[in-house]
């Protein structure tokens, strides 16, 4: 009898778990970051439509400033590979700072008459007549085996470096480029130099203090300079290239990102 109990009261049990009802469990999932989804193939950026007649040829390559130089970071920026081949490109071969041809290259000078490179120098009449002025004329004797004219030195910004004939890339590219027609030794004689991309010689004589020491060797000697001043000036301002019966040196270079304007600066043998 006893047994029998027990198997009827499992049985109830059994039954009322059976007819229980049934629960699903609930989960909660927090979503995942924004990061781990992938981003959406679709572009919905607006393009301006360029035009595609653009020079993209080697002809346009540029020479990617030095490292480090205060332009190495603009887009751009650099010297013409083939600056001869740009097309546009002008005689002087010159760069501005965005990296393009300027409108303005460095004066060249003739017998008693100034002449530019370029469209944005003016013509300018310098008396030669009548006048005495020191003037040293360059020369086959002047040149060095190397075909520099000599050799610039300015100690406070630690450079050291040859001077070429002319103005355009050629020389430029080579050193400092004396300005044809000034004087190489007696007078004011005249130099020009990169002060950025792959030749930087020139980029620091805007930083030069009054008084700072000029160098200047050729083969007629070596002549000590002081600077007297440095000054910004517009390229269409040449009178820095006059002669002078007062021994001098007057270096231009560009001013960066202003393609309006040059350093000047200027120093006085002693």
């Amino acid at each position: 009898m006893k047994h029998k109990l027990c198997a009827l009261v499992s049985a109830v049990i059994l039954c009322a778990l059976c007819v229980a009802p049934a629960h699903a469990l609930e989960y909660s999932f927090d979503a995942p970051a924004d990061y781990l989804f992938g981003w959406p193939t679709s572009d919905d950026t607006p393009h301006e439509w360029q035009d595609p007649n653009v020079d993209l040829s080697k002809s346009t390559a540029l020479i990617p400033p030095g490292f480090g130089t205060p332009t190495s970071y603009l887009p751009g920026s650099g010297e013409y590979l083939t600056p001869n081949l740009v097309p546009g490109a002008l005689g002087s071969g010159l760069v501005n700072q965005e990296g393009g041809p300027t409108g303005g290259g460095y004066p060249t000078v003739g017998a008693g008459i100034t002449t530019v490179d370029s469209p944005s120098f003016p013509t300018v009449d310098i008396p030669s007549g009548g006048q005495t002025v020191g003037f040293t004329e360059v020369t086959s004797a002047m040149y060095y085996s190397n075909g520099s004219l000599g050799t610039l030195k300015i100690p406070s910004i630690g450079l050291t470096v040859g001077i070429y004939e002319g103005t355009g890339s050629a020389p430029l590219l080579k050193g400092a480029g004396h300005f044809t027609g000034t004087s190489i030794w007696d007078g004011n004689c005249c130099i020009a130099g990169h002060n950025r991309g792959v030749r930087n010689d020139f980029g620091k004589i805007h930083l030069l203090k009054s008084g700072a020491v000029i160098t200047l060797t050729t083969k007629l000697g070596a002549r000590t300079y002081t600077v007297s001043s440095v000054t910004k000036v517009s390229v269409n301002d040449v009178s820095g290239l006059e002669p002078s019966d007062t021994n001098m040196i007057t270096l231009y270079t560009c001013v960066e990102n202003q393609p309006a304007y040059r350093w000047c600066v200027r120093g006085i043998a002693y």
